[in-house]
């Protein structure tokens, strides 16, 4: 009886279905950072590079031919899917796209201080013009357009080329303004037909989520290809750009962000910018991510004593639309792919890439490096090979460790910015009291 009891007392078996499955190599490859991925992927590409020197036996050299190759199938994989992912990106945005309501004033904040930013970001490159070392730079002739005429020509013949025939030849120009009219167009479309598109779009996003997967593969062909050919020095050059890209980020966080600061308040902005950057910006500088800061900016936003209506819809608004840093990513860059091919980038033309990249910024992707994958848009304006742009974009992953996390602290913090300027403005002529960045009095007295 005993036996019997503690048999049928006896937990059950797990059924074979039920039991955890175990995580194959690829979704453990996944799984970890992409950061440290591409770092794993750049050291072995130097390390590679220095065991496998140009006057190395014949074996070696086919052994670095096909750690080359890999660099050449990632571009080759971003050029491919960059022309689809801008087209579907924004015209789904667009076709999705609320009104502004209450948030005119935010909204217009946002806009100005993205288009700043990238105008910091010309003055920038202009003082500390940057040359590239690109594998494809000399096969590649380029000449400067002869005037501001000559470019807004070539922009208008390609806003006006066939859809399809711009898509094929990545005229990004042109697939931009055909998201914009088929966006528009289809904003009176019922909700199936929406849903449609913006499943396309997400499949679109996940096609490059799987491309930038690779990049640690990719990233480790093209380091090995630059170091092979240029030797360690070519790290002098990264660090340069990095410097540049940080530097242009710090003049928006100190400069130009608490000067409209200023201007809309008139009080001393940088209680409320160190604040934002204390509480949102070193957080996203590690998350890496201004949709997984959200959280962080609500809860800012509300010991502030800023009012929830307002601040439930900025914050999320900011980070789809307010991406100073990403313009500034997408306009340095661009700038060191012209230095690099010899092309000259006279003012006027230099306004119109401010616009260009400031556009292209708000549409952003929201996967990681998605400002990099907008690049080839802006350098479309001076018809530069795709081939050119795409090495450059490749260059953005490398010093992407860097690069991205100071892009989104820039973001996610001048979202709770610019929300509490706009409110404290409407504060002012209310004839309200606030309190500078500091927490309110009485958060329950705006609820």
């Amino acid at each position: 009886m005993e036996n019997e009891t503690e048999q049928t007392t006896a937990a059950p078996a797990q059924p074979r279905s039920e039991q955890p499955k175990k995580k194959n190599i690829f979704q453990r490859y996944s799984e970890v950072s992409l950061i440290k991925r591409i770092l794993v992927g750049l050291v072995i590409g130097v390390i590679l590079a220095l065991l496998i020197p140009q006057d190395a036996p014949e074996w070696a050299l086919q052994i670095g031919a096909v750690i080359s190759l890999l660099g050449n199938i990632f571009v080759g994989a971003l050029r491919a899917v960059a022309p689809i992912l801008v087209f579907f990106l924004v015209m789904s945005a667009l076709m999705n796209a609320k009104t502004a309501g209450s948030m005119k004033t935010v909204v217009v904040l946002y806009i100005v201080s993205t288009l700043v930013a990238a105008l910091v970001a010309v003055i920038g490159s202009y003082l500390f013009p940057i040359e590239l070392t690109l594998a494809v730079a000399d096969d590649i002739e380029q000449t400067s357009p002869s005037g501001i005429g000559e470019v807004l020509t070539s922009i208008i013949m390609n806003v006006v080329a066939n859809p399809v025939d711009a898509l094929a030849n990545a005229n990004f120009i042109g697939i931009l303004a055909w998201a914009i009219v088929l966006g528009i167009a289809l904003r009176g479309t019922t909700d199936n037909v929406k849903s449609v598109f913006a499943a396309i779009s997400d499949a679109v996003g996940i096609a490059v989520r799987w491309v930038i997967n690779l990049a640690p593969f990719g990233i480790m062909g093209l380091v090995y290809t630059s170091v092979s050919t240029s030797g360690l020095d070519i790290f002098v050059e990264y660090g340069q750009l990095i410097l540049l890209l940080v530097g242009c980020m710090l003049a928006i966080a100190l400069i130009t962000n608490p000067l409209i600061v200023f201007i809309c308040t008139r009080q001393n902005p940088f209680p409320l910018v160190f604040r934002c950057l204390k509480d949102s910006g070193l957080t996203a500088f590690f998350t890496r991510s201004s949709a997984a800061n959200i959280p962080i900016n609500m809860e800012l936003c509300r010991k502030l004593g800023l009012n929830k209506d307002n601040y439930s819809v900025s914050i999320p608004l900011g980070a789809t639309i307010n991406m100073a840093g990403a313009a500034v990513t997408i306009t340095v860059m661009t700038m060191a792919a012209a230095h690099t091919v010899g092309l000259t980038v006279d003012p006027l033309t230099a306004i119109i890439l401010c616009v260009l990249a400031a556009v292209s910024a708000c549409g952003a992707s929201g996967v990681a490096g998605g400002s990099l994958l907008l690049i080839p848009l802006a350098c479309s304006l001076f018809g530069m090979d795709t081939t050119v742009a795409m090495e450059v974009v490749a260059i953005g992953f490398i010093i992407g460790v860097v690069q991205d996390s100071c892009e989104t602290a820039l973001n996610s913090s001048s979202d709770v910015l610019f929300t509490a300027t706009a409110e404290y403005r409407a504060m002012a002529k209310a004839g309200k009291s606030y309190r500078m960045g500091k927490d309110a009095f009485s958060l329950d007295e705006l609820d």
